[in-house]
């Protein structure tokens, strides 16, 4: 998907320490691309939203999670990698444990706010019929146990053992996150080390050995199994990193990864799958080839080859990417595309917000009768323009504009 400018230069053993040297300056594509996911994240968690039938996952086996997992990989690579390598593993280790706590009261944050929201919905007496039954919020969003119980409710909230589906993605990012030093500490014996044993405790997830409680009171399981889905984030990394080498530019490459994509479609997109009984059949004989819960290898193996056309429709860079604003259309795609950047630049905040506004989006929804088609558009562009402001918000604040000198 994105590659910043590193030095990805062959490493030896002796200075596998040193692996490829971030600059630290934000690469155009890898925001680029997590603005989109952020933009698509938001339109997939809008309830009952005949929009997302539209976005990329009805059309293979990836989808926009696995769009941020990899660009969170290259991310994290330039913002913690290098603390690693220019100060010291324990100041890195520290950094990292810095950045689980944020992301670990983000999703405690997350869920309260919306449990209280939904809670508020139901407590207003305002319900939607569907069809021949009313809506509860709280049900809808499979919280009653939590309402039910909360003494045990929020003992397993704050210890990641009630992990309601949701809520899923964060304890999982926060878990990968604290692999990053056990990675690093990995590099300084080998670069491929860290890389070997990341598909070994994917192989390993992929068994069903490596499975974490999302229940006290059930036996089911997170739906976004970290031990899974951490090849994709270190996949990233290491690109970064300099363990992994840039993949090369083939035309044979770009047909198979154009073939590989095409061939998917069908098994992906229900409307097909669906109405032709032998694909319905093999997705039921071979789910776990395309499991999102543990990263089945199909999933892993079509963001891969998406991210490589991706990558290289992008230009180096991402030059394609940019406009000279010389003609009126080029002019609103800069505009377009700095908003783009500045969504991607802000994705942990981003995201937290968008789980919590999907869901004021669907009620919405909710509120106008039989969620005709230009209700829907309305809605979701006004999910975009919100989103989108939020990262404005957000890069406001972090910039602290009262510690600078007013002007004269």
């Amino acid at each position: 998907m994105t590659l910043t400018t590193t030095d990805t230069r062959p490493l030896s053993s002796a200075h596998a320490a040193a692996p490829a040297k971030a600059t630290g300056t934000r690469d155009l594509r890898l925001d680029f691309f997590r603005g989109l996911a952020m933009y698509t994240i938001l339109i997939a968690h809008i309830p009952f939203n005949s929009v997302a039938n539209f976005i990329p996952a009805r059309f293979g086996w990836s989808d926009a999670a696995e769009i941020f997992v990899f660009c969170s990989g290259m991310a994290s690579s330039i913002a913690f990698g290098r603390i690693f390598i220019a100060r010291s593993w324990w100041l890195g280790a520290a950094r990292i444990v810095q950045r689980v706590w944020q992301v670990y009261w983000a999703h405690i944050g997350l869920f309260f706010a919306i449990a209280a929201t939904q809670a508020a919905i139901d407590l207003s007496e305002i319900f939607v019929r569907y069809g021949s039954f009313e809506k509860n919020y709280i049900k809808a969003l499979a919280l009653n146990p939590f309402f039910d119980d909360p003494v045990h409710g929020v003992i397993g909230l704050m210890t990641l053992t009630y992990v309601p589906n949701y809520f899923d993605i964060l304890p999982m990012y926060l878990v990968i996150l604290a692999m990053i030093p056990l990675m690093m500490a990995l590099a300084k014996v080998h670069p491929w080390l860290p890389l070997g044993t990341s598909a070994a405790i994917w192989a390993a997830t992929q068994t069903g050995a490596l499975a974490l409680p999302a229940e006290p009171w059930t036996d089911r399981e997170w739906f976004f199994n970290p031990m899974g889905w951490q090849l994709l984030f270190f996949t990233g990394f290491g690109l970064i990193r300099g363990w992994l080498p840039k993949p090369p530019i083939k035309v044979w490459l770009v047909a198979v990864a154009m073939i590989f994509l095409a061939v998917s479609v069908p098994f992906g997109r229900w409307q097909i799958y669906s109405h032709v009984p032998w694909i319905d059949a093999w997705r039921h004989d071979h789910f776990g080839l395309f499991a999102k819960t543990n990263e089945g290898i199909l999933r892993y193996l079509h963001f891969l080859a998406l991210a490589y056309l991706a990558w290289i429709a992008a230009g180096p860079g991402g030059e394609r990417l940019r406009s000279d604003g010389a003609t009126w259309l080029g002019a609103l795609w800069s505009r377009l595309l700095t908003v783009i950047l500045k969504v991607g630049q802000q994705s942990l905040a981003v995201f937290v917000f968008s789980m919590w506004l999907a869901l004021m989006l669907g009620f919405l929804l909710d509120l106008t009768p039989e969620r005709g088609a230009w209700p829907t558009i309305a809605v979701n562009i006004l999910g975009l323009i919100l989103l989108s402001c939020e990262a404005y918000v957000v890069a406001w604040f972090k910039a602290s504009p009262w510690r600078t000198p007013p002007k004269r």
